[in-house]
């Protein structure tokens, strides 16, 4: 069986505070009372023979409602989540304000069971953390970019 795999993009900006990163709260019924571990870096998933950079930009947009920024990214790798999909994230610097966001919508059978199914924003709101802050409220197999964005802007990349 071939992995299922996303792509995706970890906005970051640089200020008096230090470095913030921009996080998703995952939306639908599911989601919506979690916190901890809700949180995502925007992404989607892609099908070959779409590049991974294409389809970060390009769920970025459709999960955002906004185009991500142009300028130099920092490619943070994949990794394996627990339910096995790949992920691959670039760190692209820039600002967004996360009153603007104008999510994807997706729809599901609500409550389970019922017949009735309904639209759900793909997430519902977005936000600026400190890579402390966004360690806890990220899906643990996700904390890695945090890291690995943390050894590049170290090393000057």
């Amino acid at each position: 069986m071939v992995a299922r795999r996303s792509a995706g993009l970890l906005l970051y900006r640089s200020g008096g505070a230090g470095v913030e990163v921009l996080l998703a709260h995952m939306g639908g019924p599911l989601w919506a009372r979690r916190d901890a571990g809700a949180w995502s870096v925007p992404k989607g998933e892609y099908l070959p023979p779409e590049e991974p950079w294409a389809a970060a930009r390009r769920e970025f947009e459709e999960e955002l409602g906004m185009p991500p920024p142009d300028g130099p990214c920092l490619p943070l790798g994949e990794t394996r989540q627990s339910g096995g999909k790949v992920v691959t994230v670039w760190a692209v610097e820039g600002d967004l304000d996360p009153e603007r966001i104008v999510p994807g919508t997706f729809t599901m059978e609500w409550p389970r069971g019922s017949g009735t199914v309904r639209s759900f924003p793909e997430i519902d709101r977005v936000a600026w953390f400190s890579p402390e802050e966004a360690h806890g409220r990220l899906v643990t197999g996700q904390r890695v970019f945090l890291e690995r964005l943390a050894e590049r802007l170290t090393a000057g990349d």
